[in-house]
C-alpha cells in the first residue's frame, strides 16, 4: 500500500526509536522534562522567540496562539479555506469565544490588500473588533501553496501599525522555507507567535511547538493545562522531534520531487488532470467527478488518498514514500482516472 494521505502518516526509523529510548525526561507539568525545555528552546531560537511551548498537535498550537492575542468576542480574520476556520472542529468559537472572519483567495495565496481591507478597529461598542490575523504557509487545503513572502511583509507592518496581532499556523512553514529561501528567523520576525508542527514532513510522530515572547508563552502553558493537555514524561516525545528537526528538515525538498513525479505521472495516463503549475510543495490535489467512489478504487489498487469533498482527493508525499513509489502511485491514479 502506498499511503499518501498526509505527511502525518510517517512512523519513526530505527535511529529515531532509538534516540526516544535513550531520552532523558521528567515531569513536564513541574518543567523539569529536560527534552522537552532544549526542543522549546530550539525552536525558539530558531525563530528568533524567546520561548516555546511543545504541544501535541498543530491545532492546539493554533488554538493557544490565537487565544492569546484574541479577547472573548474579539474577532480572528483567516483565509475562507484556513485550517483554524475549516478543520479544527470549532475549537476557537467553541473553547474560546473567538468568532472569525474570512478572505477569499485564489487557492490559498495571501493579497496583504484583501486582508486590511477587513481590519476592523476603533469601532466603540458597535462592532466586532479585529484582534488578531491568522495565516497560513503552506496552504494545506490551497493544495500546498506557499505564501508570497513580500505579501506577509507588507501584511505585517500594516496588522502591526492597527495595532493587531498576527498568528503564522506554519504547521508546513519548512515544506515553504525550502522553497523562498527564506530562514525560520525570517518569518518569525513578521509574527507575533507561530506554530510549527514536528509530526508532519518533518517526520516526528507527535507534536507542535508554539513560539513567541516569554510572558505570551507563559500565559499559554497555563492554559494548556488549563484546557487537559499538560503531560508528563514527554521526553522521548521530544526526543523524537529533535531527532527529525536535525536529520529530516534539510531533506523536506526531495518530497516537493516526490509530488511532482506522482502529479506528472497521473497527467501521463490522464492529461491535464493535474494543474503542474499549481504543484508548488508537497500536496497534490486530483480533481475528479466522483471522488468518494475512486478513492475506494484506489484502495484496492494499492494507493490511499484522502478525500477533500466530493470532487477531488488530496496526495501529499512524505519521507516514508519513495519518489519511484510516488510515481506509481500517480500512474494508478491516472489509469484510474481514465477507465
Amino acid at each position: 500500500m502506498i499511503d499518501l494521505r498526509s505527511d502525518t502518516v510517517t512512523r519513526p526509523d530505527a535511529a529515531m526509536l532509538a534516540a526516544m529510548a535513550a531520552a532523558q525526561v521528567g515531569d513536564d507539568v513541574y518543567g523539569d522534562d529536560p527534552s522537552v525545555n532544549a526542543l522549546e528552546a530550539r525552536v525558539a531560537a530558531l525563530f528568533g522567540k524567546e520561548a516555546g511551548l511543545f504541544c501535541a498537535t498543530g491545532t492546539l498550537s493554533n488554538l493557544l496562539g490565537v487565544w492569546l492575542h484574541t479577547p472573548l468576542g474579539g474577532e480572528v480574520l483567516c483565509d475562507q479555506w484556513a485550517h483554524i476556520a475549516r478543520a479544527e472542529m470549532g475549537a476557537h468559537g467553541a473553547l474560546h469565544g473567538v468568532t472569525m472572519r474570512t478572505w477569499a483567495s485564489d487557492r490559498g495565496r495571501l493579497r496583504a490588500s484583501d486582508v486590511t481591507a477587513l481590519l476592523a478597529t476603533g469601532c466603540g461598542p458597535f462592532l466586532v473588533e479585529t484582534a488578531c490575523v491568522g495565516v497560513e504557509d503552506t496552504h494545506n487545503f490551497g493544495g500546498g501553496t506557499v505564501q508570497d513572502f513580500n505579501q506577509l511583509v507588507e501584511l505585517s507592518a500594516a496588522v502591526r501599525a492597527a495595532g493587531v496581532k498576527l498568528h503564522l499556523d506554519g504547521a508546513r512553514l519548512a515544506n515553504a522555507a525550502a522553497v523562498t529561501g527564506r530562514s525560520f528567523a525570517e518569518y518569525g520576525a513578521l509574527f507575533d507567535t507561530v506554530s510549527l508542527c514536528l509530526s508532519k514532513g518533518i517526520g516526528a510522530p507527535v507534536g507542535s511547538v508554539l513560539v513567541g515572547a516569554a510572558a505570551d508563552i507563559a500565559r499559554a502553558r497555563v492554559q494548556r493545562k488549563r484546557l487537559g493537555a499538560g503531560w508528563r514524561q514527554a521526553g522521548v516525545l521530544a526526543a523524537a522531534a529533535t531527532h527529525a528537526l536535525e536529520h529530516n528538515l534539510a531533506r523536506i525538498a526531495d518530497d516537493h520531487a516526490a509530488a511532482r513525479a506522482f502529479a506528472e505521472a497521473v497527467n501521463a495516463e490522464a492529461p491535464g488532470t493535474v494543474d503542474l503549475a499549481g504543484v508548488e510543495t508537497n500536496i497534490v490535489i486530483v480533481p475528479m467527478a466522483d471522488a468518494p467512489a475512486t478513492s475506494a478504487r484506489l484502495v484496492e489498487a494499492g494507493v490511499r488518498l484522502t478525500t477533500l469533498g466530493p470532487a477531488a482527493l488530496r496526495a501529499v508525499t512524505h519521507l516514508d514514500v519513495t519518489p519511484d513509489e510516488c510515481a506509481e502511485a500517480g500512474r494508478i491514479v491516472g489509469a484510474a482516472l481514465r477507465g
